[in-house]
């Protein structure tokens, strides 16, 4: 199963959502391919409170370098998040199925730009996201224990 987490620009929101994915999976001992892109990335490095957001969790995302969407990348995944509608009806636009599709949470506001306690808002929002997503693609937490 192979998830793959869409924004705009791959430096704030969807990497946020990798990392924390990741490590929720670690945490559930759950194998999985776990990527990230954007709409309009252009290899720019993860936004630094994004960065510091995650480093308060324990989580190093400062290797993280922005990448554009491909066909390829969302052909191979199992499941395409994104954070708004907006995200979701490009994508469909672009042919990905309806069926792997989900926006998160409702809609994860775009942090770019904010101070760290914006970022912090937008990490703990990706972070019960993410869980949610996990819960519904590998089981509910604990299921299995």
């Amino acid at each position: 199963m192979t998830v793959l987490f869409v924004c705009t620009g791959n430096t704030c929101r969807s990497p946020m959502a990798e990392a924390l994915m990741r490590a929720e999976l670690r945490r559930r001992g759950i194998s999985a391919p776990v990527i990230s892109a954007g709409l309009a990335a252009r290899g720019e490095p993860i936004a630094h409170n994004a960065a510091a957001a995650l480093a308060e969790w324990g989580i190093d995302a400062a290797r993280h370098r922005a990448r554009p969407l491909t066909r390829d990348m969302w052909e191979a995944a199992d499941a395409v998040a994104v954070m708004t509608e907006d995200h979701r009806r490009l994508l469909l636009a672009a042919g990905v199925p309806a069926d792997k599709l989900r926006v998160l949470a409702d809609g994860i506001p775009d942090p770019f730009g904010g101070d760290i306690a914006v970022y912090r808002r937008c990490r703990d929002a990706l972070q019960q996201a993410v869980c949610d997503l996990a819960d519904e693609l590998f089981g509910k937490k604990g299921a299995a224990e």
